[in-house]
């Protein structure tokens, strides 16, 4: 069946309630995919939004629409750069931690432990990660979306001469729910590729040291290329639907 055809049919086991896999990995995998991660998604997500308040301010104010600064930081990180960025750091902290993990496995056979005593690998080490990633990045997302506009609000009243309040009725103005739901749904999207991409890469990995590093790399690649493509997928989508 191929990796993906045995991740959909674990998929299915967890959906009919017979997927095995233990709780408190997920739960381990869920604090290390979320709390932990709060630290370079605060940073990177702020910085960003630094970024496109100033190249927004720079332009914008020539035509005196300085207010229109808040457009593009609510719209810019609700619909794009909050999912994706939150998608590309995952990538590279828990994409490549995955393919370690699951890596050094193959190199200690423990993975081959697990088919000899009947346990399905997909479901016992796949799945929880999975499953961990899609639960923790709509969250996380929606944090990075707050940063974001925070740093955008910080720019306009700080050097544009808007008032906080001015700025925060402009946001909510130009955001709506379904910017909010757009990029929350490609966050669900962006987690499960990371967590294929991972494990997909450890599972791959070779019997040796320098195997498990490879595995690591080559995570972190895939999982970036993964969501830069649907990210253009989604953008195809949402403008042919009208969204």
């Amino acid at each position: 069946l191929g990796f993906i055809g045995e991740t959909v049919l674990a998929c299915l086991r967890l959906v009919v309630g017979k997927a095995r896999f233990r709780r408190g990995d997920l739960m381990l995998f869920v604090q290390e995919s979320g709390v932990q991660a709060l630290g370079i998604v605060t940073l990177i997500s702020f910085l960003i939004g630094l970024i496109l308040a100033f190249m927004g301010a720079v332009q914008l104010q020539q035509f005196g629409a300085q207010i229109f600064v808040a457009d593009l930081v609510g719209l810019g990180m609700t619909r794009e750069m909050g999912a994706v960025m939150t998608g590309i750091i995952m990538a590279g902290r828990t994409g490549a931690a995955f393919a370690a993990q699951l890596g050094t496995m193959q190199v200690n056979e423990e993975i081959d432990a697990l088919q000899t005593m009947g346990i399905p690998p997909m479901e016992f080490l796949v799945l929880p990660r999975m499953l961990a990633l899609m639960v923790m990045m709509p969250l996380l997302c929606v944090y990075a979306d707050m940063m974001g506009m925070l740093a955008g609000l910080l720019i306009g009243t700080g050097l544009l001469d808007l008032s906080a309040v001015e700025y925060l009725n402009e946001t909510r103005k130009a955001v709506d729910l379904i910017d909010l739901g757009l990029g929350l749904g490609k966050s669900v999207v962006f987690g499960a590729l990371v967590a294929l991409a991972g494990c997909l890469r450890g599972m791959q990995c070779g019997r040796s040291a320098s195997a498990v590093g490879a595995a690591a790399t080559s995570a972190v690649v895939t999982g970036i290329v993964w969501i830069i493509a649907t990210d253009g997928l989604f953008a195809v989508l949402t403008n042919r639907l009208g969204f």
